[in-house]
Formats: structure tokens, sequence, C-alpha cells
């Protein structure tokens, strides 16, 4: 293989991002995590390393470029050049509109949509020098809508255009672009939201199954699974979609 087989995934400390960071390293990429939560990301990547594999782990705030581009050079310099990104952090200030500050709707948008623009503005030019590269971008079912969500839903939903518009701009210098949508999955993030409407989880997990086709909530290792599968040398006429992995079908 030509190209260097070094991935970034943002918001690698826990949940979704943490799962796709272990599974890109058994696929034999070296990773680094990015992460506002330094402690986690470096816990992360020494379980990875203890198990044989190659990773780091870096403080980031997606949405600061000076911080990002510097992270990005760090990252080529210590492992490579990145030819895989996984635009995964994300943070939730959910809200009905009525109650929605300004800062509730700037830090979602910041984070997951000005985010994963810059990241993907530094990392395309490693990418595009070595003529291969896959990036993945993390939308959800909210983008479809959800109460006390415009913001979050807005980003995801943004989130899709972005995916589409630079899967055609990308793909003529060997890099796909595509988006994975995923529906109730058992992280700390669906555990807040358990807390903050005063039901257990355990509860909250049973009645999000109950109306799922599969009957079962999703795991960060659906996920990565489906990662692992759009940034493989197979997936490599594949670029622009966006896949809903939500245990059934999405309208």
């Amino acid at each position: 293989m030509s190209h260097s087989k070094v991935a970034i995934v943002t918001g690698a400390a826990r949940g979704i991002g943490a799962a796709v960071a272990r599974r890109l390293a058994t696929d034999g990429f070296a990773v680094a995590l990015l992460d506002l939560d330094d402690a986690g990301v470096k816990e992360g990547a020494a379980a990875i390393v203890a198990e044989g594999g190659k990773a780091i782990g870096l403080s980031v705030d997606v949405s600061d470029t000076e911080n990002v581009e510097a992270v990005v050079a760090q990252v080529a310099e210590e492992l490579g050049a990145p030819t895989v990104l996984i635009n995964n952090a994300g943070i939730t200030r959910d809200n009905l509109l009525f109650k929605m500050t300004d800062a509730d709707w700037d830090s979602v948008i910041g984070v997951h949509l000005r985010g994963s623009f810059v990241m993907s503005r530094a990392v395309q030019k490693h990418m595009t020098e070595q003529g291969w590269g896959r990036i993945v971008n993390l939308s959800s079912t909210s983008a479809l809508g959800n109460r006390g969500q415009a913001n979050y839903s807005a980003a995801k939903a943004g989130l899709q255009g972005f995916t589409k518009t630079l899967a055609i701009e990308l793909g003529k210098f060997g890099v796909t672009v595509n988006a994975i949508a995923p529906g109730f999955i058992a992280t700390d993030m669906t555990a807040a939201t358990a807390e903050r409407v005063g039901v257990s989880f355990e509860d909250f997990k049973a009645g999000a199954a109950s109306q799922i086709p599969v009957r079962r909530v999703g795991e960060p290792e659906d996920i990565a699974h489906l990662a692992s599968f759009f940034v493989s040398e197979g997936a490599g006429f594949i670029s622009g979609q966006v896949v809903y992995a939500a245990g059934g079908p999405t309208d």
C-alpha cells in the first residue's frame, strides 16, 4: 500500500470515538486520539499501545483553527501523514427553542460543524498529497428532527450537506467522504440524557429498544464496525453517502 495508514479520531476520549479508535488500531492504523479531555485520550492511547497497537492521545479544541493545525502537524510528525479522519467530536446543549441561549446554539454548532470543517481542511492536504484518503463524519438520526435539539439537529443535518460537498470536491484526489448517522447508542451522552429526564439508564435503554426493529439499543462498536468499512480499501467507490445505523429504517 503506497499511502500511510494513520488515522485521526476526534472526540476519542469515550463512547463512539473511543470505540472507533480501538477498531482502527485493530485494523492496522496508527491512531491519534483527539479530545478536549487530555487524560481520557492519553489513557485510551495507552490501552491501544498495551495491546500492541500504535497510538497517541492529544488534547485539542476542534473549533480552534490554530490549535487544530498545530495538532495535525504534530500527528504527521509523530505518526506519519494522516489519511483517515473521523469527525466525531460533539456536545449537546439541549433545550426547547424559547429557552435555548445563544451560547447553547453557538457551542453546539461550533464543535460539530465548524470543528468538522476546520479538521477536514487541516487534514485534506495530507490526503490529497498521497492520492488517498477517507473522511467519516458523525451525523445522527436527530438530523431528521428531535424535540429540544434545534441546535444539535441543525448541526447533524448540516454535516450531511458538508459530507456530500466534500465528496464532490475531493473525489478526484482519491478521497472518499461519508457520514454515519447513529440512532440510539449506549454512551455517557445518552446516559446523561436519561439522568436529565429523570429515568434510570436501564429503563431508558429498554424504552428505546422497544421502539427499535432489532429490539436492542446500539453499542459504540456497532458504529466502529461501519467506520472500519468506510475507511477500508474496498469502500473506495462509495462516497457522499449517509448511512443510518439505527437498528431499522428511518424516515
